[in-house]
């Protein structure tokens, strides 16, 4: 299972809490990290446990669950960037009078209509919810989704993609794990970046060299892989180029 499907399919609270159980591991969701349960992890002088450490870990690499949730595309977390703004300013514990001043807001009834505009946002959402886990029990017809990517940079139709279309592209385009050509629709290089992506594993930095040891062995031009796998949000590098990541 890789970090988006796990994403996706985790509960509320495994999302609030920001990582999962799977087997003897405990398992990030925000970007793959994986712990071991019954190791000891060190840090700065102290050991930790697995769990422990996980959420020392969001701590230091996400600053918190909250701060990951809402950097994400306003296409998924479904926010302006008002409201994105707002909520902000509520975790951090300002006041009515203080957000009042920071944004420039008339009145403390303004902020008030935000926060019940919120809160009816919150009730469509649980009911959305229930409405859409009743239909699947029911909804024999529906295909099955590829789900996107909690980090895809720009969120448009490429992304409507069922596992029917992901499966026949993979093996019209792939043989023996080579790439056959790139010359594809935007869709179709989707699918097959995605598929490419899986060569890397998070929390691994990996050198430029490294990165195009492993393209070159799918396609000749492994320049061109690149470049999409950082321009599509699978791939991210430091500015000079020293180091690449996958993103999660």
């Amino acid at each position: 299972m890789d970090n988006t499907e796990r994403f996706w399919n985790a509960s509320l609270e495994e999302l609030k809490r920001g990582y999962v159980y799977e087997g003897s591991h405990c398992v990030c969701l925000l970007c793959g990290e994986s712990l071991e349960k019954g190791i000891i992890y060190p840090h700065e002088g102290t050991f930790y446990e697995a769990e422990r450490y996980m959420q020392l870990h969001i701590k230091e690499e996400h600053e918190s669950v909250f701060s990951y949730l809402i950097g994400l595309n306003k296409k998924i977390t479904g926010l302006t960037e008002h409201q994105n703004r707002l909520l902000q300013l509520f975790y951090e514990g300002k006041s009515d009078a203080d957000i009042q001043r920071e944004m420039e807001i008339g009145s403390a009834s303004t902020i008030r209509n935000h926060r019940f505009t919120l809160k009816e946002k919150e009730r469509q959402a649980k009911v959305f919810l229930t409405l859409m886990e009743l239909l699947k029990e029911k909804d024999e017809h529906a295909p099955t989704f590829v789900d996107v990517p909690p980090t895809a940079v720009r969120i448009d139709d490429r992304y409507n993609i069922t596992e029917e279309e992901r499966a026949f592209v993979l093996e019209k385009y792939f043989q023996n794990g080579s790439l056959t050509t790139f010359s594809l629709k935007e869709k179709q290089k989707l699918i097959v970046l995605r598929e490419i992506a899986k060569q890397f594993h998070s929390g691994k930095r990996y050198s430029e060299k490294e990165v195009n040891e492993r393209l070159k062995v799918i396609y000749g031009d492994y320049v061109l892989l690149r470049r999409y796998l950082i321009e599509y949000g699978f791939l991210d590098r430091q500015a000079d180029g020293s180091e690449y990541w996958l993103k999660q």
